[in-house]
C-alpha cells in the first residue's frame, strides 16, 4: 500500500450544501485528502442519468469542493475524468443521504448512483444512507463511515470495482451487519389532480411502507435488528436462470446461434 495520502472524492444526491454531504465531509477528513464534487441542488430519486444533451458547469466553492449543475453521476463523472484526473481518487464516498437506499431504492438512487458512476470508472465507492425522517442525527453515520472507510483504505488492494450500499438506522445502532437487498414496498399510489387550467396532473409513488421478512437482508437488518446495513452491489445483471431457458426457445424462421453466438 503507499505511503501518499489518499485522495478521497465525496458527492451525494442531495445537493453540495446538504447536512449529510457536510458530515461525511467531517468524517473522512482525518483519512485523507478530501474533494467535493456534488450536485447544486437536490438530486433525489435521479438514479445512473448522466447529461449527454447540453453542457455541464463546474462552480467552484472554496478549495477542492466543487458544484455541478447536473447528475450524481456526473459529478462523479466529471471529477474522475477532469478535477482529478492527474491524480484519480483511492476512494469515493456518496451521501450521507436524507433517508433510506433499501432493496429496490438502489435502482432509483442518485445516493448510490454516484458511488456506481465513481465504481464503474474502477474507484472503490461506498454509498451512506440515514434510514431516518427530519430532524435528522448524521453522528452514528459519520462515526461509522469513518470507521469503514478507514478500514477499506487500509486494506492491502480493494476491487476497482467495489460498491457498498451501507444503511444507517435512526438513533444509535447495536452494531453492523454484512447483508443482501431486501425487498420492499412504498405502495403504489398515482393521484391524479387538476391545475387551474383544467389540465389534469399526476403525483406518483406511495407512502404505505411494507417489508419482506427476509433474514440476512438490510431491511431487516436495519429495521427489526437496529443494525447497520453493508451490501456489496455488482454490476452483473445477466439473469443466468433465464438464459439457459431462453436457449430452449424456438422461434420460427430464425436459427439459434447457442449462447453467446457459440
Amino acid at each position: 500500500m503507499s505511503d501518499k495520502t489518499p485522495r478521497i472524492l465525496v458527492s451525494n444526491d442531495d445537493g453540495y450544501l446538504s447536512e449529510g454531504l457536510r458530515a461525511l465531509v467531517d468524517a473522512v477528513s482525518p483519512l485523507g485528502e478530501v474533494w467535493v464534487v456534488a450536485p447544486d441542488r437536490e438530486q433525489s430519486a435521479a438514479s445512473h442519468a448522466i447529461s449527454l444533451w447540453r453542457p455541464l458547469r463546474i462552480t467552484p466553492v472554496r478549495e477542492r469542493w466543487f458544484a455541478v449543475d447536473g447528475t450524481p453521476a456526473d459529478c462523479s463523472y466529471l471529477a474522475v475524468h477532469h478535477l482529478m484526473k492527474d491524480d484519480r481518487p483511492r476512494i469515493m464516498v456518496s451521501g450521507i443521504n436524507h433517508g433510506a437506499n433499501l432493496a429496490d431504492d438502489v435502482n432509483y438512487s442518485g445516493t448510490v448512483a454516484a458511488a456506481r458512476e465513481a465504481a464503474l470508472l474502477g474507484i472503490p465507492s461506498i454509498a451512506f444512507s440515514l434510514v431516518s425522517r427530519p430532524p435528522f442525527d448524521f453522528r452514528p453515520a459519520a462515526r461509522f463511515a469513518r470507521s469503514l472507510v478507514a478500514a477499506a483504505l487500509a486494506q492491502p488492494a480493494l476491487p476497482p470495482r467495489m460498491l457498498l450500499s451501507v444503511n444507517v438506522p435512526q438513533g444509535e445502532p447495536t452494531g453492523y451487519a454484512i447483508t443482501r437487498l431486501g425487498r420492499h414496498s412504498y405502495g403504489y399510489d398515482v393521484v391524479e389532480k387538476e391545475d387551474p387550467r383544467g389540465r389534469k396532473y399526476y403525483w406518483i409513488g406511495g407512502t404505505s411502507y411494507q417489508h419482506e421478512d427476509l433474514p440476512g437482508s438490510d431491511c431487516n437488518a436495519v429495521h427489526f435488528d437496529r443494525r447497520i446495513s453493508v451490501t456489496p452491489l455488482n454490476f452483473e445483471l445477466t439473469d443466468l436462470q433465464a438464459l439457459q431457458a431462453l436457449e430452449r426457445w424456438t422461434l420460427e424462421g430464425f436459427a439459434g446461434a447457442g449462447r453467446g453466438g457459440d
